[in-house]
């Protein structure tokens, strides 16, 4: 009797972990094919996200608009752009606009479309404006060659979008009549800009500020081009060029106002001069956009209607 107890009772008690142990390792190997699949699955996905973004950014490298940019080096020439106005062409508006009895500060202020708190940060800089009779001839000389070399830049990227050829001596002419029209533009912006403001609020404002602003890049792309190009052809990168001014404007009197006060709180008068570096790296790029947006719009159109031409 002991002996079958102990027979009956044995292999439950002898074998009894192994069995659990076998039990529970059948157990434990769902679960690790369990977590091998996620695994497999979360690979093959990473190797599929891998795949399309290398893709997308090879249709991104094809894309005409993308190449024609990064042909130009936009990036690199509205930094260096940006960099000219702040050594070069502000100090030579601070002088002109006081001169002319005006405020340098009021005319960023307005280019910016800057809120009231941001305003008084631009005009801490400007506190100290030189006096108009300040200048000796020499320092006169440099400002106008300062702002000549800003002007010349922007000659040389339309020269570029355009495969125009620099005409030597008539392009310094083109370049000074540049610097007169854009300040001229300047005070036909803040007239009509309080104007329509004044009247129609802010989409007779927008209105108004997207006509001035086409006519104005389009009389620059003509005076810098000259003969090589006519008005028709320029057009529609003046139109894109409008465009995207007005819609920098926007943006600038949104964003960059909130900017320049905490960088003002932040970093004192370098942070405010950072903020408006931006703006003008951001100019640089509306100029380069809006010209090669319009320069292929103008081959495409000639591309469609050939054909018709030579019927």
């Amino acid at each position: 009797m002991r002996t079958g107890s102990r027979r009956r009772h044995g292999p439950h008690t002898g074998n009894g972990p192994s069995l659990r142990r076998h039990r529970t390792s059948n157990e434990a190997a769902p679960e690790r094919l369990g977590d091998r699949r996620p695994e497999r699955v979360r690979a093959a996905l990473a190797r599929l996200s891998h795949v399309s973004g290398v893709r997308r950014l090879e249709g991104i490298g094809k894309n005409p608009l993308w190449s024609r940019l990064t042909a130009v080096d936009f990036f690199g020439n509205s930094f260096q752009l940006a960099a000219l106005a702040i050594l070069c062409f502000f100090p030579f508006l601070i002088v002109i606009t006081t001169a002319a009895g005006q405020d340098a500060a009021t005319v960023i202020i307005r280019w910016l479309g800057l809120d009231t708190p941001a305003a008084r940060a631009v005009e801490d800089l400007f506190e100290a404006a030189p006096a108009a009779g300040s200048f000796t001839v020499l320092g006169a000389c440099l400002l106008v060659l300062g702002a000549m070399a800003v002007a010349g830049t922007l000659q040389s990227w339309y020269q570029r979008v355009f495969d125009v050829r620099s005409r030597g001596l008539r392009d310094l002419l083109a370049q000074s009549s540049w610097l007169a029209g854009l300040l001229g533009y300047a005070a036909v912006q803040a007239v009509l800009g309080r104007a329509s403001g004044a009247l129609g609020g802010p989409i007779l404002q927008g209105m108004t500020g997207l006509t001035l602003a086409t006519l104005f890049w389009w009389w620059t792309m003509k005076v810098m081009l000259g003969k090589a190009a006519d008005w028709g052809s320029l057009f529609p990168s003046a139109l894109a060029t409008g465009v995207c001014w007005v819609g920098l404007g926007v943006f600038s009197s949104r964003f960059f106002s909130d900017e320049i006060v905490a960088n003002k709180q932040s970093y004192g008068s370098i942070g405010v001069v950072m903020v408006i570096m931006s703006w003008l790296v951001a100019t640089g790029v509306v100029v380069h956009l809006g010209s090669v947006v319009g320069s292929l719009y103008c081959e495409r159109r000639e591309t469609r209607s050939g054909p018709r031409r030579h019927d």
